[in-house]
């Protein structure tokens, strides 16, 4: 009998999500693959086997007898490298305060601008390191995490340095975006800041992200310049990514099409034809119901709706200091009360659809033979379990690359 690192024998819903490593669309949501009593082999990092009634000798066995396995949660959305923290406008925003008025007030972006600026990166990083591992113990494996906390070159590099330590330090991998037009800094015009991203920022930082993003806004980045900015960000070898019609309708899946983005995020105000072309151009849809959340929104992004329209969703966290959350579970629950998802397509949206917005399909985001071995097992019964029962973290063993961490 072959011999294996690791073999989980007995899962009571082994979560496949195989099938072609495109992102999973309308009825394709609600299709995650289960093998009842199912079982998986895993040796040198990789799945080698999966499937019912398999039989391996293996260094570790795990029986996961009324439990369920699925790939590691992957969280497309996050600023998880920040100073200080903004718990102070919690007040604010429970007298009725909008995030146009607290960013008035001397909140926002700004503040922690100022606060990521003055700190060491020695303790950004011990900072980073500790919100990594609270997403870690809750089934998170990898992420995707944003700049856009520096506003100038000096520490735009700094974060950048620090994701990519951390990356190779910790076990959640990390997929760096340089976000150096999140603001307008202090002192800046709108156009002399846009001529330092493009003509200072872009030639430094292009080797050391993967992704270029933009928060097209009123008040931050128009239409115009944001399409500006992206397409200057390819020419450095940048795939674009959009923070789209999150406050405002700014036809932002229309500039996600125009530029050929792989992702559009938030979404909350988006209009039909936007839409339809995030959909016709097989551009991921990045809900972040952990926003309108914290800042106490009556509107969630319109995710059935675009479901039903063909656009492929995602889901994330936007870990950052006004959404302080790295529970990806969390968010599978919001998803499913707030947006109206079935826990299937929240699963698909948390792990192969997430993985298909940071161009990582071909090797994470399912659990098939030859990928890499990232794998929850979760003590509960079955997937509904996972937004039935909230406030609780139902993982039990993390496995990252074929180790068990």
């Amino acid at each position: 009998m072959e011999t294996v690192d690791i073999f989980i024998k007995h899962a009571s819903e082994l979560i496949t999500l195989q099938g072609e490593i495109i992102p999973r669309k309308k009825h394709a949501m609600n299709e995650i693959g289960i093998i009842y009593d199912g079982s998986i082999a895993i040796h040198n990092g990789r799945i080698i086997d999966i499937g019912p009634d398999l039989s391996y000798d293996a260094k570790t066995i795990i029986d996961a007898r009324d439990k369920i396995v699925l790939p590691g949660f992957i969280d497309p959305h996050t600023h998880v490298v920040f100073g200080g923290t903004r718990e102070f406008e919690l007040d604010w925003k429970l007298k009725g305060l909008s995030y146009m008025q607290i960013k008035e007030k001397g909140g926002g972006i700004q503040y922690t601008v100022e606060q990521t600026r003055k700190t060491s990166s020695e303790k950004l990083y011990n900072q980073s390191h500790a919100r990594l591992s609270t997403m870690l113990a809750h089934g998170t494996t990898t992420c995707e995490a944003k700049t856009g906390y520096g506003l100038n070159l000096e520490t735009e590099q700094k974060m950048l340095d620090i994701q990519s330590k951390l990356n190779y330090d910790h076990p959640i991998e990390l997929i760096s975006t340089f976000l150096g037009a999140h603001a307008i800094p202090e002192g800046y015009s709108t156009s002399d800041y846009i001529d330092l991203v493009i003509d200072e920022m872009l030639p430094v930082v292009k080797s050391k992200a993967v992704f270029c993003d933009v928060f097209c806004e009123q008040g931050f980045f128009t239409y115009d310049q944001s399409k500006y900015i992206l397409e200057e960000g390819k020419k450095h070898g940048l795939i674009p990514k959009i923070h789209a019609d999150e406050l405002h309708d700014m036809n932002g899946g229309k500039l996600a099409a125009d530029v050929n983005a792989i992702s559009a995020d938030h979404l909350l105000m988006t209009n039909k034809k936007s839409m339809k072309s995030l959909a016709d151009n097989n551009i991921i849809g990045v809900m972040l119901p952990g926003t309108p959340f914290s800042l106490m929104m009556k509107k969630y992004a319109p995710a059935r709706t675009m479901i039903d329209v063909g656009v492929p969703i995602a889901l994330a966290t936007d870990l950052n200091p006004n959404c302080y959350v790295e529970n990806m579970q969390m968010i599978i629950q919001l998803a499913c009360f707030s947006m109206n998802m079935t826990p299937a397509e929240a699963i698909t949206a948390a792990t192969i659809n997430a993985a298909c917005a940071i161009d990582k399909q071909k090797d994470i985001g399912s659990l098939e033979i030859g990928k890499q071995a990232d794998i929850l097992i979760m003590d509960l019964k079955n997937h509904l379990m996972i937004p039935y029962h909230f406030g609780k973290n139902h993982v039990e063993t993390v496995i990252k690359k074929g180790e068990i961490i």
